[in-house]
């Protein structure tokens, strides 16, 4: 016969000098941690032998306290489960009206409002938009999990688990595993021409994490730091939390228009770009602003933080070099991660920094979180260093360009009087522009209640003033469903 798992039991401070009897000291520990929610529905309670051991009492006063708590519904009994903490507990039992009330003949605790204090204004929690709750189609973000090789994956991670040392439960290293850092290192070498080498790279929790590592590393008090507008919101939150001066910076059909940062902000200290697949408009950064950008970087002493966060998939021609491939004077800093190539849980990103400020980086490192979890790095490196990684690759490659074909056709087929669309030669979306005099948030909201996930382009604007649009992911999205989707969004806006 199974047993009954032990429950956990709430803290109980008894005074065994007061004039309150112990069972009634254990009824009211029990009873204020239910009524203020410590302990929920469902959860068991520790049997009376073990509650008895555990705070030194014997065991008569604490089979009267659950005696009690049984009698009044605070418990109940479950055949194979032990006492656990009542389903049917009075709504009106609420932590507000035990703050008000004394509890073990205490006086009652009070809670007021406190705001938080100094420094910069803290982003929202998660997001609330209607278009970011639904997991529908064109969901930015999305990958087609369904063609992960995850019976490759799972032979790895059970290969990783037998050759585990005791060594493995430990720490690891600060700047990541030696393995995938080589691992990387050769990979950016030579799919991103990249300049690199092992101990450069540093393995971080996704591309958002190096974003924060970055805005902390390169903080100087007063610092300005050019970001593309439109462009990526969550590196705009990264940088104004770490109190960056944010400086808008035009994006057009060439991507970041230098000369405009320079009017603006000639000393800035950093330029945030996605040049290989501007995030959201999908244009490429031309050779020339490249060039502009980076001399502007060696003459200035300011430094460049490349996201390259998907391109690898390129559909009009071969992947383009990283910008860092192209800086001679080791201004770049060079931000990647797996998540559009493997999927987003894996939670595993890495950045490639010059050497002149691995220190820097390894220091706020060691404050922030002492070093990244070894094992997925490992078996990560296994993946990639048997060809699976690439083979991965070229699937996707062909399965995205047949998906992002598609939609493109039915686009132009279904909406070209209302939309014009444009980014649609590398990554995982597509911008598209409307033509009409439409508000691009009420028609995402719309979207949401079909089902459809499209996310505003008007969001991601900073300065000026916004254009109306769409950024349409098509990762998630199969081929198939596309036809009946852009069918639904066409009603929406109609």
């Amino acid at each position: 016969m199974k047993k009954a798992a032990s429950g956990i039991a709430p803290i109980i401070s008894l005074d065994r000098d007061g004039s309150k009897p112990i069972h009634r000291q254990i009824y009211d520990s029990y009873r204020a941690a239910i009524v203020g929610g410590s302990l929920r529905p469902g959860q068991r309670i520790p049997s009376t032998r073990v509650l008895a051991s555990e705070i030194g009492v014997s065991r008569f006063p604490v089979l009267n306290a659950y005696a009690q708590l049984l009698a009044e519904g605070y418990f109940e009994s479950r055949v194979g489960a032990g006492t656990v903490v009542s389903g049917a507990i009075p709504d009106q039992l609420t932590s507000s009206q035990l703050t008000s009330s004394p509890v073990n003949g205490g006086a009652p605790r009070v809670i007021r409002n406190r705001a938080a204090s100094g420094g910069a204004a803290t982003p929202a929690v998660g997001d609330a938009s209607p278009w970011m709750s639904v997991w529908g189609a064109f969901r930015v973000g999305q990958v087609a999990f369904d063609q992960f090789p995850m019976q490759v994956w799972s032979n790895l991670i059970a290969r990783r688990c037998k050759r585990m040392t005791p060594q493995a439960a430990h720490y690891g290293l600060h700047m990541g595993s030696p393995m995938l850092r080589e691992a990387i290192a050769n990979y950016l070498r030579i799919a991103r021409s990249a300049r690199c080498e092992a101990d450069q790279v540093m393995i971080v929790n996704g591309s958002q994490h190096a974003l924060e590592l970055a805005a902390r590393a390169l903080f100087e008090p007063g610092s300005h730091i050019w970001m593309e507008d439109p462009g990526y919101r969550l590196a705009r939150e990264a940088f104004t939390l770490n109190q960056w001066q944010l400086v808008p910076v035009p994006v057009d059909r060439e991507g970041l228009e230098v000369v405009a940062g320079i009017r603006k902000c000639r000393g800035a200290r950093a330029a945030f770009v996605s040049p290989s697949h501007q995030f959201p408009l999908g244009v490429t950064m031309s050779a020339s602003r490249r060039l502009q950008l980076l001399d502007w970087a060696h003459h200035s002493g300011a430094w460049i933080i490349e996201d390259d966060y998907d391109a690898e998939y390129r559909y009009e021609s071969l992947p383009i070099a990283s910008l860092q491939g192209l800086d001679n004077n080791s201004r770049v800093i060079y931000v990647g991660t797996f998540s559009k190539v493997m999927f987003p849980s894996l939670r595993l990103g890495y950045l490639v920094i010059p050497r002149e400020l691995v220190g820097r980086f390894l220091r706020i490192r060691r404050i922030m979180d002492l070093g990244p979890p070894t094992f997925f790095q490992e078996v990560l490196a296994d993946f990639i260093e048997e060809g699976h990684f690439a083979r991965h690759l070229r699937r996707m490659r062909v399965l995205y360009g047949e998906i992002r074909k598609v939609l493109v056709e039915r686009l132009i087929r279904d909406m070209d009087d209302m939309i014009e669309v444009a980014g649609d030669e590398a990554g995982m979306h597509l911008t598209v522009m409307l033509k009409n005099r439409l508000n691009d948030r009420e028609i995402a909201e719309r979207a949401a209640q079909q089902k459809i996930s499209v996310f505003p382009l008007s969001p991601s604007y900073l300065g000026g003033k916004p254009r109306q649009g769409f950024i349409l992911g098509f990762g998630g999205t199969t081929a198939q469903e596309i036809p009946g989707a852009v069918r639904r969004l066409r009603g929406v806006m109609s």
